[in-house]
């Protein structure tokens, strides 16, 4: 055994803490539903610099319909978008007429309130949310797109997330500067999520949504930004006004 002395100890005390310090770095671990992150290192937080900065524009033109019919196959997995995102949320999940149509689960823990959800088919419980409002995204690039594109932004899975309806409501088409769930555990997750979104689509964000992003991921330097989703463009069959 080598005993060290004075200097050299010292050293070694320092290089122990700090790696310490590293290797205990605080990690996002509410919630097991919605995009996982793939990359290592601060990659969310990275990301942010590479997104577009621009004012909002007008609402005007919007309506859902600008994205497709809801829920559409575009994945052609033979089950709808929202059955989708319920299995893979959900647990202890039950069907009915085959291993599409989710007639009940558990949501738990809901990402956006931290308290567990029961969903059964027909009750407003539990909704699907568009991690970047549909709204949101037409006033910050969609509206130029083409319909394939909005269909594909509307129904690709790293964008959508089964949330505690009642929490949901309260954020309607707000961005990261405006909203943020009530469930401060899940809003690195939350925005690291946002950021991919935008990423993966182009789409802009306002100087004031740009700074809400980069405080919140801040506080988690070791974010991961989420990957993976459906294509950017959806299959000609689908359609949209």
């Amino acid at each position: 055994m080598v005993r060290l002395r004075g200097g050299a100890a010292a050293a070694a005390l320092v290089l122990f803490v700090v790696g310490a310090g590293i290797s205990g770095c605080k990690k996002d671990t509410t919630g097991s539903a919605g995009p996982q992150g793939t990359a290592a290192g601060s990659a969310a937080l990275t990301a942010v610099d590479s997104l577009t900065v621009k004012g909002r524009a007008p609402k005007t033109g919007y309506s859902r319909v600008r994205f497709g019919t809801a829920w559409a196959d575009t994945d052609s997995n033979k089950c709808d978008t929202r059955d989708d995102i319920l299995k893979r949320d959900l647990k202890n999940v039950k069907f009915t007429g085959g291993t599409c149509k989710v007639v009940s689960g558990v949501l738990d823990p809901d990402p956006y309130s931290g308290k567990e959800v029961t969903y059964k088919r027909g009750r407003s419980l539990v909704d699907i949310d568009h991690l970047v409002a549909l709204s949101d995204a037409w006033q910050k690039g969609a509206k130029y797109w083409d319909a394939g594109k909005r269909i594909a932004l509307a129904n690709d899975p790293l964008n959508l997330l089964s949330v505690d309806a009642s929490t949901n409501r309260s954020k309607g088409d707000g961005d990261t500067a405006t909203w943020l769930p009530p469930n401060k555990g899940y809003r690195c997750t939350y925005v690291a999520a946002q950021v991919a979104v935008k990423k993966k689509y182009g789409l802009w964000v306002t100087g004031g949504e740009k700074a809400a992003m980069k405080k919140v991921l801040s506080d988690c330097p070791g974010q991961k930004l989420p990957s993976g989703g459906n294509p950017t463009q959806a299959p000609k069959r689908f359609t949209a006004n």
